[in-house]
């Protein structure tokens, strides 16, 4: 047999190897991929077993959601107190926030160069009766040209001054109409305050921002200050609810919207609020404002003697050789008055101590219906806050050693 023919056979013989080879691996993954869902059908567990779990498509497993490490924020339960509160203030400033008006004024100021030049002001005040009444500060209305009083847009009324009375810096204008639906403030007890009860005002800040309501509470009670022209504010109200320029002359109201103060004044290093608002008690505008809107003028009573001589310490009676370490030594008196007219006597010598020269001889004021007096302003506080004019005041009064008491009709500052 030639080469080539061996070869021939040898390659024959190869290729039907590799032929039988291929032929049953192919069979065999054939066989498998076929055979096995009849497996699984013959299966005696399946069977029993109607559910499809060979034959069905698998479901996909749901994506997990993307891990992080903020959890999904949860509101608190919602406290009844705490909407009870919420409740409560809502309903006061839809109730009386109506009678708060914006009041915006005209001052004529005279300049040396230019001559006569008009300032605008601006402030708050509330409705007092049906008639019309406003109550604000006499601050907010001093030397007002013209005063404008506004409800709301397209409510804006002109308003006259019916009264004022800048001791206690209390002043009432009048418009003429009242817009349909707005009703007066009811009055409060200023006199059954305590410290830590909520103080809610409602005002007009910077006479921009129209009926503004802050909540606090009240700070304090009883503080006495000192105002311009050395006016004296007393028993006023402190709080600390949002107070600013533009306030003066609103409500302070407590909780039942009832008005417990007048706002007059904050006491600020820088003009804005510091978390210090005073307060004109209401049970003083209960006494003054009917007297305005009556007469126009508060009387105050007066006495004349007041400031007119000097507070005694242990030092001046040491030098000056008195017989008390308290009161006060009256020096001068106004003629006609009602302690001249009582017999009061004023100093009738001097001396000089140290660089200053004192009028004494006078007698010594050192009680008023039995209430001690340290300072000049003892005497003002009684006299302004437990007097009225007419009213018949017990002095007891030291001369020559001697006490005696004295009874003083009160007269009318003039």
């Amino acid at each position: 047999m030639s080469l080539s023919r061996w070869f021939l056979l040898i390659f024959l013989l190869l290729t039907v190897v590799f032929a039988c080879a291929t032929g049953y691996g192919l069979g065999r993954v054939v066989g498998e991929r076929y055979t096995a869902p009849a497996q699984a059908v013959a299966s005696p567990r399946a069977a029993a077993t109607p559910i499809l779990a060979s034959t069905s498509t698998p479901k996909p497993s749901p994506t997990p959601p993307p891990a992080t490490n903020t959890p999904a924020p949860t509101l608190p339960p919602l406290d009844k107190t705490a909407m009870a509160l919420e409740n409560r203030l809502t309903a006061i400033y839809q109730d009386e926030a109506p009678a708060v008006v914006n009041i915006t004024t005209q001052i004529l100021r005279r300049d040396f160069f230019w001559g006569v030049i008009p300032e605008s002001g601006a402030g708050s005040g509330f409705l007092w009766d049906t008639d019309g009444h406003i109550v604000t500060n006499y601050h907010v209305i001093e030397d007002a040209h013209t005063i404008d009083v506004s409800f709301g847009p397209g409510m804006v009324f002109t308003a006259q001054v019916v009264g004022m009375d800048p001791p206690n810096d209390l002043a009432v204008i009048k418009v003429d109409e009242v817009p349909e639906g707005v009703h007066p403030l009811a009055l409060g007890d200023s006199d059954a305050l305590r410290v830590g009860q909520i103080a809610i005002a409602i005002g007009n800040p910077f006479g921009r921002f129209q009926r503004t309501m802050t909540m606090g509470i009240v700070s304090a009670l009883d503080r006495t200050i000192r105002i311009k022209e050395g006016r004296v504010l007393r028993r006023v109200i402190q709080t600390d609810a949002d107070i600013n320029r533009g306030n003066s002359g609103g409500p302070l109201l407590d909780s039942s919207g009832r008005v417990i103060g007048v706002i007059s004044a904050i006491y600020s290093p820088t003009g804005a609020n510091a978390g210090v608002g005073l307060a004109i008690p209401v049970n003083k505008a209960k006494r003054v404002v009917p007297v305005l809107i009556e007469k126009g003028r508060f009387a105050h009573p007066w006495l004349g003697i007041e400031h007119l001589g000097y507070e005694i310490t242990p030092y001046l009676a040491r030098a000056l050789g008195l017989p008390v370490t308290r009161g006060l030594l009256i020096a001068q008196i106004y003629d006609n008055s009602p302690a001249m007219r009582a017999g009061i006597r004023p100093a009738d010598k001097e001396i000089i101590l140290g660089n200053t020269r004192y009028l004494i001889g006078g007698d010594i004021l050192i009680a008023i219906d039995g209430v001690p007096l340290k300072t000049w302003e003892d005497l003002d506080a009684y006299l302004q806050e437990n007097t009225e004019v007419g009213q018949i005041v017990t002095l007891d009064i030291l001369r020559d050693g001697k006490q005696l008491q004295i009874q003083v009709p009160l007269g009318e500052e003039p």
